[in-house]
């Protein structure tokens, strides 16, 4: 019998959580002399009340819907993947690599292949710490955040000794073609007569992490594979005697998991800086981790954690521009939030049950 119900689990824990974690920030910014009120209105204001700003909180939302599913996919395996940051950035160099040799005549045609590279670079990323952990059963979490190292290494490597263009000092290859530029959404509007986000970031990869995700639901809910991740996750001895091998699916998980992590490089490589520069992940591999956590899991819940963390990041760039506020603020928030949501998960939780029990008690008598 279910402690609560499955709608208070998915949505009113994360909420009181999240309430929680904003509360106690409220008061660390009123120890720094600040209105924790005002904080929030420029944030408000910054991140949802303009066009301008929609598009850049979107932006970040379509990133952290690759990491958080990426992190998802994994976590139905009975897999921690924080490889997130390398597979991204790895996924990155593929991108570069297709768009660079490859002449492609129109970005419609360039997007199919760039898709092609982010996800198999991220998805052999991951490859090794997946036969490490099937094989030798080295940990994934420790194998995952140690390519992440060697990621950076490497990018490093190849961007300043074999991708850069000669006479650049930037660690950075030369700008992409101009038939491989995506299109923004506010291109698109443009073209519509509607005038919406202008000189923002936000673009055409929003549309394919929309439908990452209802692929990604499909997969792990809707096949015989996504199944065969969930009965392995949930019981290695029982999967194993229902005839499920685990190397097959710590492998393919941890594939597609790589995969869907790589995929952000279209976003951030391919649509906005239109060229590979050094530390263009940006940590985003790392908030995947409190997305999926916050978002149960679960394909929509990752959409909705992806869109407040990435309110909390363009917000938070309001917030240091248009107060005394330091930005670094906004990542004790992000801490606050992915403590109650993750760690202190069970503080909410537990007197929920305690709760739901008692009222579920009392109708029965």
């Amino acid at each position: 019998m279910e402690r609560m119900p499955k709608w208070a689990d998915v949505v009113l824990t994360p909420l009181i959580s999240l309430v929680l974690a904003f509360a106690i920030s409220a008061v660390v910014i009123l120890a720094i002399g600040e209105s924790p009120v005002e904080a929030l209105k420029v944030m408000v204001e910054g991140a949802l009340f303009s066009s301008y700003g929609w598009g850049f909180t979107l932006y970040y939302t379509t990133n952290f819907i690759f990491t958080g599913l990426a992190v998802m996919v994994a976590y139905h395996a009975g897999l921690f993947n924080i490889g997130g940051e390398g597979q991204a950035a790895m996924g990155g160099l593929g991108v570069a690599l297709m768009l660079l040799f490859v002449p492609w005549p129109h970005w419609a045609l360039a997007l199919p292949g760039a898709m092609i590279g982010a996800a198999a670079f991220g998805a052999l990323w991951a490859l090794i710490p997946a036969w490490l952990q099937a094989k030798r059963g080295s940990h994934i979490v420790i194998t995952t955040i140690m390519f992440n190292f060697i990621a950076a290494a490497l990018l490093n490597y190849v961007l300043v000794n074999l991708l850069r263009p000669v006479g650049k000092m930037d660690p950075a290859t030369a700008n992409f073609p101009e038939p491989t530029h995506l299109p923004s959404i506010s291109d698109l509007l443009l073209s519509l007569g509607i005038e919406w986000g202008k000189n923002t970031p936000v673009n055409v990869t929003f549309f394919i992490a929309l439908a990452a995700c209802l692929l990604v639901w499909l997969l792990i809910w809707r096949t015989r594979l996504g199944y065969e991740i969930r009965a392995f996750g949930k019981s290695e001895p029982g999967a194993v005697y229902a005839g499920i091998s685990p190397t097959r699916i710590t492998v393919i998980a941890m594939l597609i998991s790589g995969g869907l992590a790589g995929l952000m490089a279209i976003n951030n490589v391919m649509g906005e800086a239109e060229r590979l520069v050094l530390n263009s992940v940006e940590g985003a591999g790392f908030i995947g981790i409190a997305v999926a956590l916050m978002g149960r899991n679960h394909p929509f819940g990752v959409l909705l954690a992806a869109f407040l963390f990435g309110f909390l990041y363009q917000g938070g760039g309001e917030l240091a521009l248009w107060t005394s506020i330091p930005r670094e603020l906004i990542v004790v928030i992000q801490a606050l939030v992915i403590l109650f949501t993750g760690a202190l998960d069970n503080m909410v939780r537990m007197p929920l049950e305690r709760l739901f029990m008692a009222l579920r008690r009392k109708k029965e008598a």
